[in-house]
């Protein structure tokens, strides 16, 4: 058995229910012609390097598998015939390809996917936890700040209250100057 990998592109204007029929066909003609789909990669929507069937967009689909050459020329004749694949390629990967050490990376990656989806639970987890206790802490530190509010809205009070009696002394001064200045005005009051 040989390992491919077959890239196509899907029409972008096709529902993702109609994708779905695609991907379905697709693994049929595997159990028919006794092949094995290692990955079915989506990319998405992409802009495509030049224009196709006055398209500027395609949906990017990789598909890696192992197979005989019937079942490549079965896949690619389905490609020809399906009006929603604008383009496939199929290459080569591995000549002599050993199932077992197929099945044994894809227990692998499916292993590796399972511990990162679950360091990734743990990670949100933590975050979470740390989030509730810094919500936690803002609460007490907001509880407590209503206290040293109503000490410190005091304590400025206070301070306005003496700001404005030094200006009232302050004002009485030039003007006994301006009198001086003046000087008839005040030795005839004092006398």
């Amino acid at each position: 058995m040989r390992r491919y990998e077959t890239i196509f592109i899907i029409d972008p204007d096709v529902s993702e229910e109609q994708r779905g029929a695609v991907f379905g066909r697709l693994s049929d003609l595997m159990d028919q012609e006794k092949g094995l789909q290692v990955v079915l990669d989506e990319w998405g929507n992409r802009k495509l390097a030049y224009e196709i069937k006055k398209k500027n967009r395609g949906y990017y689909v990789r598909l890696d598998y192992c197979g005989t050459g019937e079942l490549v020329d079965e896949i690619e004749r389905f490609f020809r015939i399906d009006d929603r694949l604008l383009k496939y390629m199929t290459i080569v990967l591995d000549k002599d390809a050993d199932l077992e050490a197929v099945k044994q990376e894809m227990a692998d990656a499916a292993a590796k996917v399972e511990a990162a989806a679950k360091a990734a639970a743990e990670a949100a987890a933590k975050s979470a936890a740390e989030a509730a206790a810094a919500e936690k802490a803002a609460a007490e530190k907001a509880a407590e700040q209503p206290e040293t509010e109503s000490a410190t809205e005091s304590a400025p009070e206070s301070k306005t209250e003496e700001a404005p009696a030094p200006e009232t002394v302050e004002a009485p001064a030039p003007a006994a100057d301006e009198g001086d200045a003046n000087g008839t005005d005040e030795e005839k009051e004092e006398a």
